[in-house]
């Protein structure tokens, strides 16, 4: 807290002590913010990139880009802090720890979450490997995301073992034996084993982990209505069940005792230290202080078959289907290849009938026994020779293999048992990694393709490279979100972050509008999910429920799906290069690119939620334009700045302050010609060419008579009350526009420039004349307008806000020039809403009526 309250008092100092800073000023540190937040993307981007597996980048790389982004990050704050004068001060703690973690990590000290020693799995997600091993964070997104059939249990976290190991000084041990496998590996590594595990078994439990497995224990006899009989305890280490299995390398302990959990704890840590495991990490490049293991503790399913099945079996004769492998009692024997296996080959749709069958002599399963522990027994004459699955337990086992496929968007590896009950239960599930791959790009996936219909390519640009086949959901708002099916491929309008919601969820992205330097851009590709932005046309040639093939590594989407393409997507080389480096870029994008803070109206959208660099560039971006808006209509630095009047016939008193410097009269009166402001220029382009202002009276009931003014008041605050004008604070790439027409109010603030993730446009309209239910019907009548030109809508009675960004150069000009035919058709418009059918009938006039503006591309 010392730097945070010595921020704090410098900036309260700061704002005592100095007279308000000039708009101009703040300006510049707007354009700033602007140009840094497009750098810091762009570094995010590329950073990135460089896991796609094409490039070859060394530690260097890796330190400087970090180095940079830091840099850039730090001078984001700062600008803030210049153009809000210190309101978000807490964002340079923000900065500092998340800066201070990712040095952390460089230096190979990793800085394990904050959490408690134990955690159940129903608290756990895929976002958590960091804290609870790839395996259980994989179990809990199956159990909490997919409701899918899970053993209750609990997991002991990565801080816990680091704990564990640092308090019976194993880390140390540990590195002064690993210089005996530097000199000859081959030779030293059993006796090394043997030293490293032996001194993991002998160590004693923390008092604090002894707790809370005591306590993990109890909450686990709760809610299963009794004290659990054995328990499974398994590894969970950092890369296990990710893009490096690790698979059979670390040890699970089944059929456990509850009294038993502090050995068999020990059992499983120790495992990390085997010969074949330490051994596996060193011949991959893993350092050694990267063998971090969470241990999972799960109820023990007294299981009545079990096996292994594969979601996608390529080795087939017909290159397809669910493959899956079944024999009696418990799963380890079947994954460990001890045992007799019947195998099933499914079709992969439902009802997932079995194409083909082959049911072995089974004479020996694995049950667990009385007192703990597990053990093999013959299995009965009776069954030996019969199928150990029903139909309906194929068609269990086929509907969750595709359900896995599909959310995960590759095959999957997945372990799985069914108790005494019949009742079907998940172990694992991981990467399936095939052997013996197809060259890229066959010439089967050619011929399939020319013949194939291309619904469009080559429009818009790919954010994430990679093959998406399933049904389009086009989405229109935010609440379409909240029923976003698994396996559809997103259609839009616009980019969001918000769509970050249901990335897990989504097999592909097209997007009409949208940047590849954007926010969605970045945390698309940190999901990896084959992505195109700025299609154009998606929303017009697609629609909801349409079967589609997206090519996104060659900018091409197909209509129907294409089965070459799939096996392409399934099979294709693993985009991941298997060193250090890679591993060590993986884990530091994790404290920079993810995104959580995505809407700003949320309570959470603060310096305090924060937790990587990417939330403080976000926070930031929105901050800004709100804080500029904010200092433009209060007037700040304004009063002494020289302003032209506005020379047209439209009864506007429009004065303008150019903050390049660059208007032409001084004092006097200003040209239109002569404006350099595109945004302004634009806008009244559509208040003049549509014909919108209109000078005729307007027929009106006693209750409205006071409606329909055409002259100008002076706005109400105090700062622009003093100007007594309407006022535009422009630039050429700027422009903040309050109007006060009437008894109406208008607010325009919009950037246009060559970068489409900067621009931005917002539109506030509010008040009348007449009764509340007549603004009331014009504010919906705005809002209608609004929305069907994909601004984003907040109706409160007779205030509409609209807001919509990310558009290139000259599709923000069309907005604004369907703003300015906007404020002359609705100025008196209220007067003219007499009946609740009106706010449609008038919307669908003026859409017609601006259309040839809002086309014009001078």
């Amino acid at each position: 807290m010392g730097v945070l309250s010595g921020i704090r008092d410098a900036v309260c100092f700061w704002r005592r002590g100095k007279a308000p800073v000039p708009f101009v000023v703040l300006f510049k540190k707007f354009k700033s913010i602007l140009e840094r937040n497009n750098r810091i993307l762009t570094l995010m981007a590329d950073m990135a990139d460089k896991l796609g597996g094409e490039y070859v980048f060394d530690r260097r790389y890796i330190e400087s880009a970090c180095e940079e982004l830091s840099d850039q990050v730090f001078k984001l704050v700062s600008d803030l802090s210049i153009l809000d004068q210190g309101k978000n001060f807490e964002l340079f703690a923000a900065f500092e720890r998340i800066r201070q973690e990712i040095q952390d990590e460089l230096a190979g000290r990793h800085r394990f979450p904050d959490t408690p020693p134990t955690l159940p799995l129903s608290d756990l997600r895929a976002d958590m490997a960091e804290a609870v091993g790839g395996k259980f964070a994989m179990l809990g997104e199956l159990k909490n995301k997919l409701s899918l059939p899970v053993p209750d249990g609990f997991v002991v976290t990565t801080g816990a073992f680091a704990d564990f190991m640092a308090k019976n000084k194993l880390p140390e041990f540990i590195r002064e034996q690993a210089k005996l496998l530097d000199l000859d590996e081959e030779k030293n590594i059993r006796g090394v084993s043997w030293a490293v595990t032996a001194h993991i078994l002998s160590a004693s439990i923390p008092r604090g982990l002894a707790r809370s497995l005591a306590a993990s224990l109890d909450a686990l006899a709760e809610r299963l209505g009794r004290a659990p009989e054995a328990l499974a305890l398994r590894s969970s280490a950092w890369d296990e069940d990710g893009e490096t299995t690790f698979a059979g390398q670390y040890e699970s302990v089944i059929g456990v005792a509850p009294t038993e959990i502090h050995t068999a704890f020990k059992k499983v840590v120790a495992s990390l230290y085997s010969p074949e495991a330490w051994l596996y990490r060193r011949r991959r490049g893993f350092k050694e202080h990267e063998a971090v293991m969470a241990v999972g503790c799960q109820v023990m399913i007294d299981s009545r078959v079990s096996g292994a099945l594969y979601t996608y079996a390529p080795m087939t004769e017909k290159d397809e289907g669910v493959f899956v492998s079944a024999a009696w009692g418990q799963c380890a024997p079947v994954v460990g290849g001890e045992i007799e296996t019947d195998t099933f080959l499914l079709q992969r749709h439902s009802p997932f009938a079995a194409e083909s069958k082959d049911i072995a002599q089974k004479t020996r399963r694995m049950v667990l026994t009385p007192g703990g522990g597990a053990d093999f027994e013959s299995v009965p004459e009776d069954m030996a020779g019969v199928s150990c699955l029903s139909e309906a337990e194929l068609s269990l086992l086929g509907e969750a293999a595709l359900t896995l496929e599909k959310y995960f968007k590759r095959p999957q590896d997945v372990e799985w048992t069914f108790d005494a009950d019949g009742r079907l239960y998940l172990l694992q599930s991981r990467a399936l990694v095939f052997s013996g791959r197809p060259e890229k790009r066959t010439g089967a996936i050619d011929a399939a393709t020319s013949q194939a219909e291309a619904v469009f390519s080559g429009r818009g640009d790919v954010v994430q490279r990679g093959v998406a086949m399933g049904k389009v959901q086009v989405v229109q708002n935010e609440e379409d979100l909240d029923d976003f099916p698994f396996g559809a491929i997103l259609v839009s309008r616009h980019t969001s972050p918000r769509y970050s919601r249901i990335m897990s969820r989504a097999q592909g992205i097209l997007t009409d509008i949208g940047s590849p330097a954007g926010h969605m851009a970045t945390v698309a590709r940190e999901f990896r999910v084959p992505t195109i932005v700025g299609c154009g046309v998606a929303t017009e040639l697609l629609k909801t429920g349409d079967e589609i093939t997206v090519d996104a590594t060659q900018n091409v989407v197909y209509r129907g799906l294409i089965k070459e393409l799939r096996y392409f997507e399934l099979t294709e080389e693993d985009v991941y290069e298997d060193s250090y480096e890679y591993r060590l870029l993986r884990r530091l994008l994790k404290k920079i690119t993810p995104l959580a803070l995505v809407d700003p109206h949320s309570r959470d959208f603060a310096p305090a939620s924060c937790r990587t660099f990417h939330d403080i560039t976000r926070f930031i971006h929105e901050k800004s334009v709100a804080e500029l808006i904010e200092l433009s209509e209060s007037g700040q630095g304004l009063l002494d700045a020289a302003a032209a009047r506005l020379k047209t016939a439209l009864p506007l008193n429009l004065f303008i302050i150019d903050l390049d410097g660059e208007a032409r009269g001084g004092m006097g009166e200003i040209e239109p010609a002569a404006l350099r402001s595109l945004p302004l220029s634009s806008l009244l382009q559509g208040l003049d060419d549509s014909g919108m202002w209109s000078t005729d009276p307007v027929p009106v009931d006693m209750g409205s008579f006071m409606a329909s003014l055409t002259r100008t008041y002076g706005p109400r605050d105090g700062a622009t009350a003093k100007l007594g004008r309407n006022l535009a604070v422009v630039s050429e790439e700027y422009m903040n526009l309050n109007l006060h027409l009437g008894y109406h109010f208008v607010l325009v603030d919009a950037y246009v420039g060559d970068v489409p993730a900067d621009n931005s446009l917002y539109f506030r309209f509010l008040g009348g004349v007449t009764d509340f239910r007549r603004r009331a019907r014009r504010a919906g009548c705005i809002g209608k307008i609004l929305e069907r030109s994909d601004f984003r809508v907040e109706l409160h009675g007779d205030l509409v806000v609209g807001r919509i960004k990310s558009l290139d150069k000259e599709a923000m000009r069309a907005k604004l020039r369907l703003l300015g035919g906007l404020v002359g058709f609705t100025r008196q418009l209220d007067v003219r809403m007499s009946r609740e059918g009106d706010a449609h009938c008038f919307a669908e006039e003026f859409l017609a009526a601006i259309k040839p503006v809002m086309e014009d591309t001078k």
